[in-house]
């Protein structure tokens, strides 16, 4: 069993950036897939970026390539996200997730873990 819990949500002025952390706790493995989603009001939630706990297998969605950055720190036990040059779009609910598998994909069903969320709003 795994538990994710996220923080480092907030508001945010356009341009500007936010660190989010995903601590981890229970067993994982080099061969989990870590991932980043969010979930915007009425929409469905999207893929973010992921990588491999080892490190490596590093993916983002093309809205954020360039100025999200995930990351772990495994000596801490914990999953980064830094987003810079943030825009309003990008305004939502963002959920770290856990796969005891390598994921390809950007599917939010091939995860089998969750953290609870934490919200970010990007406005002037």
């Amino acid at each position: 069993q795994v538990q994710l819990v996220e923080s480092g949500g907030g508001l945010v002025q356009p341009g500007g950036s936010l660190r989010l952390s995903c601590a981890v706790s229970g067993r994982t493995f080099s061969s989990y897939t870590m991932g980043w989603f969010r979930q915007a009001p009425g929409q469905q939630r999207e893929f973010v970026a992921r990588m491999g706990w080892s490190g490596g297998r590093l993916y983002y969605a093309g809205s954020v390539k360039g100025r999200f950055t995930i990351s772990r720190d495994n000596a801490e036990n914990t999953m980064y996200l830094q987003m810079n040059s943030l825009k309003p779009e990008d305004t939502a609910v963002y959920y770290c997730a856990a796969a005891p598998r390598i994921v390809t994909t950007v599917r939010e069903y091939d995860y089998d873990y969750w953290g609870q969320g934490t919200q970010v709003t990007v406005s002037s």
